[in-house]
């Protein structure tokens, strides 16, 4: 065992899986609102950060503010959009400042988990190490914090003769170390937020760096700073105040540029075209600028000061909107018959979607498929019992929003088992939506990102109440917290596995407010 290497505990009350900012969070929460349960996280790789530590590309930044990507539990004092060292430094802060790290093992990468009916528990197998050797480890209830996609491969479709390309092929996900790309002609195949941080990256650098997009992408240009965020500084105000105002802003601005987008689709489209166009000719935003989606039916990237524009006009960087016919030898060979010459071409075309990080469930030893399973507020899932999954927002508001509302139902649901001496938990769906052929957990209509629309197979279905989906940080802030936990969706067991009655349920009092109605989804 390394220095580095702590020895795994046997057994904990909660077993979280995944550092990065959704299991800090869940950490923290844990020691403040659970503090007589025992807890352990896991982690793959070599140390906290997720998707910061494993994504080392040029230029690598958020694409969300830190005030509402950052944890409320700890303000933050930098930039809106920060890079990829202030983010780790940050979320290091975070472990420490809060006596996290002895609760954290790295290097575990989990295969398999096993609930055990008869023991009111699961089992979870994994290996360690340089040596990947074997470890076991049971736990009460199990927490996934895995996020949602693959870290170790990134998405690179399989074009026709890529083999005889004589260049470089590198993905961002898995960026080499040595790789050099001064003076090189540069080709960055994709138009979302990973290429749109890597032109302006590595543009100063390269010979010429070109952007090959099939089709435009929204954009959202903007200084990187906040005018109020600066003011307060400069009066003084305490930075958990200023982080708290910021938050409270931010998620307003977002819900009203959300609402007004799905209102006025075209106006907010001709904003948001005018707004690039401060920095280009107006035929450049025409020609590789303007998507034929809607607004915020992809994730709109966001480009701090223009970086982006302004490597495109001095001319260092330049955009193609056009289809890959084939991979040559020197380069690419496109639809319209032109061709592009690279020494390295970089494969920016997105994740490949995973359901839990890619541990296999099993009930008793037999394997289930993740994607059978309905989701309650995409938290609990039916048929699987003390299990929950920390999952964030993917269009408007900061991934992390939704982990501290998540961090506090799951909590809260932990109390009220030891309050009534339930050992395990398992949602149940509603009477008339049993045997129903259940939506996709996410609605292709409202959000269409392709590595969605690639992993949808994936992931677990939604139902067609309120509370079997996941609606947007202003509908659930207000929701969550007031979901009644002795309801009719929740079955609870004791340790010996019989069910137990609620309450509320015995004395025949239970409330139809305890079970949302059905509501529009927005889009």
């Amino acid at each position: 065992m390394s220095s580095k290497e702590v020895e795994l505990p046997h057994h904990v009350d909660v077993l979280i899986l995944g550092a990065g900012i959704s299991g800090i969070g869940a950490a923290y929460e844990l020691t403040q609102q659970c503090r007589d349960r025992s807890f352990a996280v896991l982690e793959a790789f070599e140390s906290f950060g997720g998707t910061w530590l494993a994504h080392r590309y040029p230029g690598v930044r958020s694409d969300s503010d830190l005030f509402t990507y950052g944890f409320r539990f700890k303000p933050w004092h930098g930039r809106p959009i920060a890079s990829r060292d202030e983010i780790l430094q940050y979320l290091g802060e975070a472990i420490e400042e809060n006596a996290l790290g002895s609760h954290f093992h790295y290097r575990c990468r989990v295969i398999s988990a096993d609930w055990q009916s008869d023991k009111q528990q699961w089992r979870v197998e994994g290996v360690r190490g340089a040596d990947q050797k074997p470890f076991s480890i049971t736990c009460g209830f199990l927490w996934s914090c895995q996020g949602y996609y693959r870290h170790g491969a990134g998405y690179t479709p399989g074009w026709p003769g890529m083999e005889q390309f004589e260049g470089r092929i590198v993905h961002p996900q898995t960026w080499p170390e040595d790789l050099d790309f001064s003076g090189k002609r540069v080709v960055v195949i994709g138009s979302g937020a990973t290429a749109a941080t890597l032109v302006p990256a590595l543009a100063p650098e390269c010979e010429h760096v070109t952007m090959l997009q099939r089709s435009p992408t929204y954009f959202s240009p903007a200084p990187n700073r906040d005018a109020l965020a600066d003011t307060l500084r400069d009066l003084g105000v305490e930075p958990a105040i200023i982080h708290d105002i910021m938050r409270k802003k931010i998620v307003r601005e977002q819900q009203n540029m959300l609402t007004h987008a799905l209102e006025n689709p075209e106006a907010t489209k001709a904003a948001m075209l005018a707004t690039v166009a401060t920095f280009l000719p107006a035929d450049q935003v025409e020609a590789h600028f303007t998507p034929t989606y809607r607004p915020w039916q992809q994730r709109v990237a966001l480009v701090p000061n223009g970086d982006l524009f302004k490597a495109l006009r001095t001319g260092q960087a330049s955009v193609v909107t056009d289809h890959i016919e084939s991979f040559t030898p020197t380069g690419l060979r496109l639809a319209s018959g032109g061709e592009l010459d690279a020494d390295i071409i970089v494969t920016a075309t997105g994740f490949e979607m995973s359901a839990l990080g890619d541990t296999v469930l099993k009930i008793d030893g037999e394997p289930l498929n993740f994607a059978d399973s309905v989701s309650y507020r995409s938290i609990l899932h039916s048929g699987i019992p003390n299990m929950a999954r920390t999952m964030g927002y993917f269009r408007v508001s900061s991934w992390t929003l939704r982990v501290h509302l998540v961090s506090d139902f799951v909590c809260r649901l932990l109390n009220h088992m030891r309050a009534i001496g339930a050992a395990s938990v398992e949602v149940q769906l509603p009477p008339e939506s049993q045997g129903e052929d259940h939506k996709s957990g996410m609605d292709k209509d409202v959000f269409n990102a392709g590595y969605i629309l690639r992993g949808l197979h994936l992931m677990p279905k939604r139902g067609p109440r309120a509370d079997w989906q996941s609606l947007d940080y202003v509908a659930e802030e207000s929701a969550m917290p007031a979901v009644r936990l002795d309801g009719d969706v929740f079955g609870y067991r004791d340790a010996a596995g019989r069910l137990i009655e609620g309450d509320r349920r015995a004395a025949g009092e239970l409330d139809p407010a305890a079970s949302p109605q059905p509501i529009e989804q927005p889009g």
